[in-house]
């Protein structure tokens, strides 16, 4: 029997949002678990990062070239400020992420959030880019030369994180499944079926 117009189960809901923002709703989610998990740590066990972002920005497990050492940072005080920053930013951007998440949740029933929880999510991840792709990789990588360094090397990491956001931005700008859904209907009421009648009354 067919179903009463306008009575749909939660998975059939989701299921006409489309997968893509499945996906989306879901990397955005794990993307901001971990710099939530990041940020926490960070400022629950201050001294550990601590001493990472200090040598960072001392240059003194590095190779000690004499044309690089100059761009060393040897007060503390300037060194505590920049991994301060650094938490802020995560915990801005975890923040953010958290919302987008909750946005894409709530998009997957009412598909007209999509272009709120795309834009959110966005700038989280560009938050992210920004801090371990410019920050860790660019400036601490490169311009405090900490490839070089065997024992506070993070480049790893960071490299990981910059992958991961990075196919989660790809994704979440994909051609969403779920935003054609009012324009499908537009489609078939402006298009081809009225035409098709036409032209079989002046085929007749």
């Amino acid at each position: 029997m067919p179903k009463p117009a306008g009575k749909t189960r939660p998975a059939e809901r989701m299921l006409a949002a489309g997968t893509l923002p499945v996906a989306a709703t879901l990397l955005t989610g794990t993307v901001a678990l971990y710099i939530t998990l990041v940020a926490f740590g960070n400022i629950t066990d201050f001294d550990s990062n601590q001493q990472f972002v200090r040598h960072v920005l001392a240059m003194d497990t590095t190779f000690k070239d004499d044309d690089l050492m100059w761009r060393a940072v040897g007060s503390t005080a300037l060194q505590d400020a920049a991994y301060v920053g650094i938490i802020v930013w995560e915990t801005l951007a975890a923040l953010v992420l958290l919302t987008a998440t909750v946005l894409w949740a709530g998009a997957l029933r009412r598909p007209e959030g999509l272009r709120r929880a795309r834009r959110a999510g966005t700038i989280g991840l560009l938050m992210l880019l920004v801090l371990f792709g410019a920050g860790f990789i660019g400036i601490g990588g490169e311009w405090f030369a900490m490839w070089q360094s065997e024992d506070w090397n993070g480049l790893d990491a960071a490299t990981r994180v910059v992958t991961l956001t990075g196919i989660v931005l790809i994704v979440t700008h994909l051609p969403s499944a779920g935003a054609p859904a009012g324009g499908s209907g537009g489609s078939d009421g402006s298009g081809g079926s009225n035409g098709s009648n036409g032209s079989d009354g002046s085929g007749s």
